[in-house]
């Protein structure tokens, strides 16, 4: 049982970094239209998508919740909203390779606050890892005498927002429709506030824009609901293993499509983080090789 749901798991993480990593694309599409406008219309369109899944599937009594899991949807709900906005601002600033450092950051950030927050151990090995990304962002510090803090705020709001999410006993789709829901009203009064100072690019520039913001819906909700079924499948630091797949993908996006531009400075930093990946990675998998063998000889 446990290994289904460990696959089961992996399947959705799967999913859910493939898709974000292509989503820059998307975004690029729809470049002329605001940052918040374009969030207004994620959060919209999600609940009318997810509304639709849930008229479906008959489980609207699902949304029924505590008092302290609502409390908790609104710290989500506020968690998601700003790594939304982060990323769709670096991204129509043509800044997606910082993004892609945020998400490279994250694996090891989750395991910082798994640290802190569950108490996992973190062994030498992994000690060494999270050094060695700090040295990285120093680096970016002592070159630009500044620290990368889209990159940071990515990685850290996604960190947290996987770490309260992790916690929360709801079903995947129960959860996103209510985090939505929270922020709803604030996306439609400031449509609402657009339209009313005709600054309102939906329905106003052409099809194509119209039928993009639309489809944000489903953007936004297929990879999260992806995410939050692996979440509640895999550990903490599991998920994080795969968040490797998105910021490779856009950073290949980034340079290779968009031209963004890859000095040495952020050689060095992308060098350092990915080095730090690489010693992560291997010490995972060599200690749940262990722990596997371990388990067989005493089932003996």
């Amino acid at each position: 049982m446990f290994e289904k749901k460990t696959v089961q798991g992996a399947y959705f993480a799967t999913a859910a970094f493939l898709f974000w990593g292509v989503v820059p694309v998307y975004f690029k599409w729809i470049s002329h239209v605001s940052p918040l406008e374009i969030v207004s219309h994620r959060v919209i369109w999600s609940v009318v998508l997810l509304s639709a899944i849930i008229s479906m599937t008959r489980s609207w009594a699902t949304l029924r919740v505590s008092r302290r899991q609502l409390l908790t949807l609104v710290v989500t709900a506020c968690l998601l909203s700003i790594n939304w906005l982060l990323f769709i601002y670096a991204v129509l600033n043509n800044n997606i390779v910082e993004t892609s450092l945020g998400y490279f950051i994250n694996p090891l950030v989750s395991v910082l606050l798994g640290m802190i927050f569950l108490q996992e151990r973190l062994r030498p090995l992994q000690w060494l890892a999270v050094s060695i990304t700090a040295a990285g962002i120093a680096y970016q510090l002592l070159y630009y005498d500044r620290l990368p803090i889209i990159a940071l705020s990515l990685a850290f709001s996604f960190g947290f927002y996987g770490l309260v999410r992790k916690n929360l006993a709801l079903p995947a789709l129960t959860g996103l429709m209510l985090e939505t829901l929270i922020v709803c009203p604030l996306a439609i009064l400031y449509l609402g506030w657009l339209a009313v100072k005709e600054n309102l690019q939906f329905a106003s520039v052409d099809l194509t824009t119209d039928l993009l913001l639309m489809t944000s819906g489903f953007v936004t909700s297929f990879p999260l609901l992806c995410f939050a079924a692996a979440i509640t499948r895999l550990s903490l630091t599991a998920a994080g293993m795969f968040q490797y797949i998105a910021p490779t993908i856009s950073l290949i996006i980034a340079v290779g499509w968009y031209g963004e531009p890859f000095g040495i400075d952020r050689i060095v930093t992308f060098s350092c983080i990915w080095l730090a990946l690489l010693i992560f990675s291997a010490e995972t998998i060599y200690h749940h090789r262990r722990l596997s063998r371990h388990a067989q000889l005493t089932s003996r």
